[in-house]
């Protein structure tokens, strides 16, 4: 295969006629001069700037689309975690040298400006970072693709402390504006909510279902460009604004009731307020499902009267389009496209529920019940009554088609009825989405076994074929040559370039990790890249850390799945192994522990296992018998900016999930990419690191899912673990002795008296597994010429887990549609 490298636009573009736009675009688009210019000034006009470039190729890449009639992925998504754009348009675009040229040639730096970016509060965590990196590769492998989503003004939240707890505050992420987005008022969509149906009387003479609405809100589209790496191809993000439809009544205003007199445009730009609002009252699980059914209707409308010909067969949408579901969140899309093919476009429902089953595949997300939303028939009825007559018509069609091909089995029918009747008359929107799609896939092998064998096992019964796996991936252009550039060289250097775009090529780089000379290059950029942590935490969080430490990071969503509490219970058995005078301070790796996670503001238990560590922490870090060899840090509001960072300077990846909970995880794969060890057990994407980095080159541990399943059927006893286990007990009791509460014992009781009586996770049953693998890695880690050599192979041997691939595999499986580049 040839290098790949990315070059500058096909227009000649110098330093000189850059820094001419650049001063242009501050002029004209920001009404200032350089003299007087603020920093965010110099920002927006280099936006500006890069934005333009780019422009042109995404202009010409809607029109080669359309004009090809190419197959669409239409990707329905409620979280889109970008990340910084200007680096990632620089590094598509070829322009990075060019840019810090022209404004080195004006007295300006690049890197500062780079670094006042405030990243689009889009998502939340893996879903959403999943997708950014889905629409990079669709993007880079020129596939034509537009990702659809929501814009919300304030994000999911920025997370502070107040002391030690999580505290939410807004994400003001748009308060300064977004240069990298284009608002489209003329597009947009109007969304109706609430009413009534009725049958009326068609032009043909026949009947049909007329849905009218009570309420509706205006959607704003806000197109954002996704250029490709090493291509002329950029495709298209569309994310939603709600807008009401009748914003300012002046007659009420004139009154005197000003408030009333824009209660609508409140009521309805509420929509697009917030990233999963908090749901635990009947108004919150009201505006969330508002929410799901406020982008997919609009983004559904969008690409029938925007992206097809006016005269198109609708019969045809498949060969058009697939709807990639990602998650439960978009699955009412489902009965809106059969709505609009049956009850607007005149479609017989047989045809209409052919075309739409041929239009949708989903991607399932979790193997948690919880998770798989459930949306009640009251609920339902009253916001969407007739997507809930749609969804009882399939329900209806589909059981018919249960109790054929099983006959006499009306258990098994009641397991699968989209429609649960206990405990209360819901929907369950992930078996509307099994029932309505053309592919099921799973995120990785684990997961989609499990997926098929237990959580939709009836489904795969009846439609095996129906069910796939694509294992995640992640995008090598942003989480190792924007943000690992030192090792980016180094492979360079080794390997040539090409590997950017074909991730495999990695594989050429195992030879290297016998190289003295190439292991000692390689843990100078694990130097520098940690020293580059150090001092940015110093800069944005106060937190002073030594960089000459082995990093231990533990950063992913606060669940207890994931079991940050067994990490937690790691750092307090050391503590208490020094105290007890069963280790001395003087033989201590010295350690450092990085936690990145938000809770949802909802969830209880996870605000307080964040307070925890955020106590064990003010105690460690401080301990004088540690003597500072051991230490916590728990920066708030981890995001991909901090990742970008973060990630490069790890050594050790904390992957602890109880086996048979993760879907997939995307963090384990960008750690081993990156030189970190992982130590983790059986779950999700863990599987297939474990397979092939090796044996030799991970830290394994803890129970496989057949096993806890075995003991769940057991009857877990998370009790005898503590009574049996003496460094167990320790810990524990130091936790409710009030050691990290300043002596107050009640403080951490709802921790305590849920791993010692439920312990739904088993952080009890893998600890001493985990604590023993812990040991391991400080042995390891002593022999840094060992550790250097497996933490190479760990990136040489990672390369499968590219996004690239794994669009590929969506492509080759699921989605059949094919390149089309822009030929310039």
């Amino acid at each position: 295969m040839t290098e790949t490298t990315q070059e500058p636009p096909s227009s000649p573009v110098t330093v000189s006629s850059f820094a001419d736009e650049f001063v242009r675009q501050l002029r004209y688009e920001q009404g200032v001069d350089l003299n007087f210019a603020t920093k965010d000034n110099l920002y927006q006009a280099l936006a500006g700037t890069v934005r333009g470039f780019m422009i042109d190729n995404w202009l010409a890449t809607l029109r080669t689309q359309q004009a090809t009639e190419s197959k669409i992925v239409a990707y329905l998504s409620a979280e889109y975690l970008l990340g910084p754009q200007l680096e990632n348009a620089l590094l598509a675009t070829g322009l990075e040298s060019l840019a810090r040229g022209a404004l080195t040639s004006l007295g300006l730096d690049l890197d500062d400006l780079e670094g006042i970016e405030i990243e689009p509060g889009l998502g939340n965590g893996g879903l959403g970072r999943l997708a950014a990196c889905f629409i990079d590769s669709l993007a880079t492998l020129n596939i034509p693709a537009v990702g659809y989503g929501i814009r919300y003004e304030y994000g999911i939240f920025r997370q502070t402390f107040v002391d030690g707890r999580q505290a939410e505050q807004p994400d003001t992420w748009l308060s300064k504006g977004s240069p990298w987005e284009f608002p489209h008022p003329d597009m947009a969509v109007e969304v109706g909510f609430g009413g009534y149906t009725e049958q009326v009387t068609d032009e043909t003479g026949g009947s049909r279902t007329r849905w009218v609405p009570s309420e509706s809100v205006s959607a704003v589209p806000y197109n954002y460009m996704v250029p490709g790496y090493g291509t002329h191809n950029v495709n298209t993000l569309r994310l939603w604004s709600a807008k009401a439809t009748n914003a300012f009544d002046l007659q009420i205003f004139n009154s005197g009731d000003y408030e009333a007199a824009v209660r609508a445009q409140t009521v309805a730009e509420n929509i697009s307020k917030v990233l999963y609002p908090e749901d635990s009252t009947p108004q919150g699980k009201e505006l969330r499902l508002k929410q799901q059914y406020f982008f997919v209707a609009a983004s559904i409308t969008d690409f029938i009267t925007r992206l097809l010909p006016d005269d198109f067969a609708l019969t045809n949408l498949p060969d058009r389009v697939t709807f990639q579901l990602n998650d439960t969140h978009p699955v009412i899309a489902i009965p809106e496209l059969m709505r609009i093919l049956v009850d607007e476009r005149g479609l017989d429902w047989d045809v209409a529920w052919d075309v739409t089953r041929a239009s949708f595949n989903y991607t399932c997300h979790t193997l948690l019940p919880e998770a798989l939303e459930v949306w009640s028939v009251e609920l339902l009825g009253r916001l969407l009554p007739r997507h809930l007559e749609i969804i009882y018509r399939i329900n209806e069609q589909f059981l018919a088609g249960v109790r054929a091909a099983f006959p006499g089995d009306e258990l098994r029918a009641r397991r699968m009825s989209i429609v649960q009747e206990q405990p209360e008359r819901a929907v369950r929107m992930a078996f509307l989405a099994t029932v309505a799609s053309s592919k099921v896939n799973g995120v990785a092998a684990l997961h989609s076994e499990l997926l098929r064998d237990k959580v939709l096992n009836d489904f795969s019964g009846l439609w095996p074929e129906k069910f796939t796996n694509v294992t995640n991936g992640v995008t090598p252009r942003r989480f190792i040559k924007l943000s690992n550039p030192g090792l980016s060289e180094l492979i360079d250097a080794a390997i040539g370039t090409g590997w950017v775009n074909d991730l495999e090529r990695l594989r050429e780089l195992e030879p290297f990790a016998e190289d003295a000379s190439f292991r000692a290059a390689f843990r100078t950029v694990k130097a520098e890249n940690k020293k580059r942590f150090v001092d940015l935490l110093a800069t944005r969080d106060g937190i002073e850390l030594s960089s000459d430490a082995l990093f231990d990071v533990m950063v992913k969503r606060l669940h207890e799945y994931k079991r940050q509490m067994l990490k937690v219970l790691h750092v307090i058995t050391t503590y208490d192994r020094v105290l007890k005078g069963e280790l001395r301070a003087a033989d201590l790796t010295p350690r450092v522990v990085t936690f990145g996670a938000k809770a949802a503001p909802g969830y209880r238990m996870a605000k307080e296992i964040i307070a925890l560590i955020n106590a064990v922490a003010k105690v460690v870090n401080t301990a004088p018998e540690l003597e500072g060899r051991l230490r916590i840090a728990f920066p708030a509001n981890y995001n991909v900016t901090l990742a970008e960072k973060l990630i490069p300077a790890a050594d050790l990846s904390e992957q602890i999930s109880l086996a048979g909970k993760e879907a997939s995880g995307t963090g384990n794969m960008k750690f081993a990419l990156n030189g970190a060890l992982t130590i983790g057990t059986l779950d999700g994407a863990n599987v297939e690191i474990y397979d092939l980095v090796g044996a030799d080159n991970f830290f394994l541990f803890g129970l496989t899912e057949p096993e806890v399943q075995d003991i769940s059927d057991a009857g877990y006893r998370p009790g005898s673990y503590y009574e049996a286990n003496a460094s167990l007990r320790g810990a524990i009791d130091l936790i409710a002795s009030g050691a990290f509460s300043g002596g107050d014992r009640t403080t951490f009781q709802m921790i305590v008296s849920d791993l010692l009586d439920k312990d739904r996770f088993m952080v009890l049953a893998d600890y001493q597994a985990y604590i023993e693998a812990q040991d391991k890695v400080d042995v390891a880690y002593a022999d840094q010429e060992a550790w250097s050599r497996a933490a190479i192979l760990n990136v040489a041997r990672s390369g499968f887990f590219s996004s690239d691939r794994s669009i590929r595999d969506y492509l080759d499986r699921i989605w059949h549609a094919s390149p089309v580049p822009v030929v310039k």
